[in-house]
């Protein structure tokens, strides 16, 4: 799940009233990796939930690299960001932004190291197949936070609407996070080992984290929008 050119447009007109500077070069990066990197967790679960143990491990070293990309480039923009090359407003409302998605990949990194562990572990299909649901509703979250962002120079109208699809679908992964809990107790004397148990239970809070992550971004958006169509 990639920006794209397409998808970058929304930055160029944010600030098409404003001089372009490498800092936005790199945030463009930036955001387009952390979203990117939900799509290689959702493989990652789908393969392991289906003793697909190679395809798992490989989704996961792709993700690797990029959340390492993810942390040079936050420190990179961060640096940037001091030198003042941008007003002090569009500068802030970067770093906010780039701080919200560079925790949100901390969490995706989190979890597909679960994936890693938990694919040596026998789990129950009807718990493997729950985390599935769950991992789709975060590419969702993260799919609709992504048009979001891209609305948010063109039309913030619309970035505000697609924001508050961000807030129903982490309502999604809350239900599924309950019902898992359901299901960890009904299965866990299935679980081998049952250390497995509390790796389950480590993912498990990680992606409620990761749709926590999208949906407060999601509201940083809305206060842009706000403080965009007062310009």
């Amino acid at each position: 799940m990639v920006l794209g050119s397409v998808g970058l447009v929304w930055l160029e007109e944010w600030f098409a009233r404003r001089r372009r500077s490498r800092v936005l070069d790199m945030a463009y990066r930036e955001i387009t990796l952390a979203i990117d990197t939900v799509t290689e967790l959702e493989k990652a679960i789908a393969a392991a939930s289906v003793g697909k143990r190679d395809e798992a491990v490989a989704c996961v070293h792709r993700l690797f690299p990029r959340e390492e990309e993810i942390d040079d480039l936050r420190r990179a923009v961060f640096e940037e960001l001091t030198k003042g090359s941008l007003p002090f407003k569009d500068r802030e409302d970067i770093m906010h932004l780039v701080k919200r998605l560079d925790v949100m990949a901390d969490y995706v990194k989190d979890s597909s190291r679960c994936v890693l562990v938990l694919t040596e572990a026998k789990i129950p299909s009807e718990l493997w197949g729950m985390y599935v649901e769950m991992a789709k509703d975060l590419v969702e979250c993260a799919a609709t936070l992504r048009r979001s962002l891209e609305k948010l120079g063109p039309d913030p109208q619309e970035a505000r609407a697609l924001s508050r699809g961000v807030d129903d679908v982490e309502k999604k992964v809350d239900e599924k996070y309950l019902k898992i809990k359901g299901l960890l107790l009904k299965y866990g004397k299935d679980v081998e080992p049952q250390a497995a148990l509390l790796i389950l239970k480590d993912l498990l809070e990680f992606m409620e984290d990761v749709a926590d992550c999208c949906d407060d971004t999601a509201d940083y958006v809305r206060i842009l929008t706000v403080t965009r169509e007062k310009e």
